[in-house]
Order: structure tokens, then C-alpha cells, then sequence
């Protein structure tokens, strides 16, 4: 059964949640203007940093609900559920606090935490990259699977969206999301065609007048190909996609980020902060640079891809009709 909110949304679509990226400025206008806004609950340096950052996106939704009479798509965080991110059940009890309507899972998919979401009424969506992945997501009850394919930025896979849908759907008959160089409406308009219920959208929201990255980034992305995101494990120790420009200005060469162990960054930092430094530094994006060349309020990205979107089915539709 897929979830009643999605048939609220002005277009079927979740803005990813983003490392140093997803604040609460982002995610506000996502959910005012129908798009299911998300963020990492990492992106505050404390717990009750993380908190703050909750209770005023609430108080905000609220707010825009009660003087405009409209109703908000539904918010996220992001929960690393790993045993190196001592952070994961403080986080959580924050999370089942403020009952978070949507709890988006990477790296473990644990039953307890799923449970726990679920008791509130909340919806546990979780990254795979792979059928494996998938199945053990599925065993611990969760409500939705975001597939990751190749080209997508941040942790990727490297399979093409259409075949990794088709195997996930064989045995999976919950809420779909894929993500993987999804930049417009017409890109939306395919997710969906190949069967997906959501689509699932991070670089395209880095170029918004309400995300935390820099300027330099932001135009590195208007500047930058396909052809210019490099799949590597020399950054975090998992491949992810990144900007070949940023790499590049850190000293990473060709050379080392073919290798397939993290560079060492410095022994004087934790490993969490290493992380952060990397990331801060080297800036991650999905293939669907190729398509950016601006940067806009989220309102008016938004208002885009609704119209992107509906031209897209109208043309199908028109084009297609001889074969319905």
C-alpha cells in the first residue's frame, strides 16, 4: 500500500537529504511548496543542535499551514545506521519525540529501529544499491526502498536505473524511489514511467538559493559534464560520486582516486571529523550536472518542474495515444 501523501504532493518528488548540504531553510521550502524536503541529522554538530533544527521546521510547517489553509508535504531525516555513528539513538529518540513523519535510513536497516518509527505512525524509507541490499531492507519491515543507481551523486551504485528497478520490483510491492541524475520534470515523468512512486532528487537541490553549499560549488556544478563526476573510494572509503574540479584542487590525481582505499587526510583528526573535512573540501555531485545552469530559490525550481512534469505526461499522452 503506498502512502496517502504522495497524492498531496504538487509533484511526485523527495528532495534528498544532503551531508553539509540539507538544512532547515531547504526543507521548509520544499515541504511549503509540495515536495517532501529531507536532511542528515549529522548536518547539526550535536543531538540537541539536531533537535533545534526539528522543532523549528515544525513550528514553520505549521505556521504555513495555519495562515494559508494548504497542506505541507511531510519532512525527513536522515539516520546513519551504522555501529561508527554513536549518534544514531539519541538521534532517534529525537525523531520519536517529534514523531518525524519520514525517517530515511543509509548503511543498516535494523528491525528495532523500524519498530520504533513505526509506533508513532512514521514511514522508514532506506538506500540500496543492490538486490541484496533490498532484500534485507525488506526482512526488517521497512516501508519504502530508495534505489540508488548509477550517476546518482553521494554513495551510488552502479547499476542502470531500469535494471535495477525491474529486479527490485519482482519481490518488493512497497513505495519505490529512485534516484540517479533525476535534474527536471521530465526526468520525474520517467522515474515514474519505469515504475517508480517517488523520485528521488539530491544535486539539482544543491543549486537553490536555501542549501548550505557554498557559491564555488554551486557554480562548479553549472560549470561541470557528465563526464566530469568521478566514481571513487578515495574520499570517504566508499565509492561516491564527485566533482572531478574539487578532487583535483585537493591534489587527488587520477592516480589516486583509481585506488580503492580512502586517502589519508590527516592522522591528526578523529575519523568523524575527517569525514566532514573531506566532504567539505570535495564536493560531491550526480551526473545530472549536465542539466544545471542556474541557481534559484527552491519556490521557483519547484513551480518548473510541476510545469516539466505535466508537459511531459500531456506529450505522452498526445504522442502515444494510437498505442492505448
Amino acid at each position: 500500500m503506498k502512502p496517502s501523501f504522495i497524492h498531496d504532493l504538487s509533484v511526485p518528488a523527495v528532495a534528498a537529504p544532503m551531508f553539509l548540504i540539507s538544512g532547515p531553510k531547504l526543507v521548509i521550502e520544499c515541504c511549503k511548496n509540495g515536495v517532501v524536503g529531507t536532511f542528515p541529522a549529522l548536518n547539526h554538530r550535536s543531538t540537541d543542535g539536531f533537535e533545534v533544527w526539528v522543532i523549528e521546521i515544525k513550528e514553520a510547517l505549521a505556521t504555513f499551514e495555519k495562515e494559508t489553509g494548504k497542506k505541507a508535504a511531510p519532512f525527513g531525516v536522515n539516520l546513519i545506521v551504522h555501529p561508527t555513528n554513536p549518534r544514531v539513538q539519541p538521534d532517534l529518540e529525537i525523531c520519536i519525540k517529534h514523531k518525524v513523519p519520514l525517517i530515511i535510513t543509509s548503511l543498516g536497516a535494523v528491525p528495532d529501529l523500524v519498530n520504533a518509527v513505526h509506533s508513532y505512525g512514521g514511514l522508514v524509507y532506506h538506500d540500496v544499491i543492490k538486490k541484496r541490499h533490498a532484500e534485507k531492507a525488506a526482512e526488517a519491515g521497512v516501508d519504502g526502498l530508495i534505489l540508488v543507481s548509477a550517476g546518482a551523486g553521494g554513495h551510488a551504485g552502479t547499476l542502470n536505473p531500469m535494471a535495477l528497478i525491474n529486479e527490485i520490483k519482482q519481490f518488493y510491492k512497497k513505495t519505490i524511489l529512485l534516484s540517479g541524475c533525476i535534474s527536471n520534470g521530465n526526468d520525474i515523468a520517467s522515474a515514474i514511467q519505469m515504475g517508480a512512486d517517488l523520485a528521488y532528487m539530491g544535486t539539482r537541490f544543491i543549486n537553490v538559493d536555501e542549501s548550505m553549499a557554498d557559491q564555488e560549488y554551486k557554480e562548479m556544478i553549472m560549470n561541470s559534464k557528465a563526464e566530469d563526476i568521478v566514481y571513487t573510494a578515495a574520499v570517504s572509503g566508499v565509492n561516491a560520486n564527485f566533482l572531478r574540479p574539487s578532487l583535483e584542487a585537493m591534489g587527488i590525481t587520477e592516480e589516486l582516486w583509481s585506488q580503492t582505499k580512502k586517502v589519508d587526510f590527516g592522522s591528526e583528526l578523529d575519523a568523524a571529523k575527517a569525514e566532514a573535512k573531506a566532504w567539505k573540501t570535495i564536493w560531491s555531485a550526480g551526473q545530472g550536472v549536465t542539466s544545471i545552469k542556474d541557481v534559484q530559490s527552491t519556490q521557483v525550481l519547484i513551480e518548473a518542474l510541476v510545469k516539466e512534469f505535466k508537459e511531459a505526461l500531456t506529450r505522452q499522452n498526445e504522442e502515444y495515444k494510437n498505442y492505448c
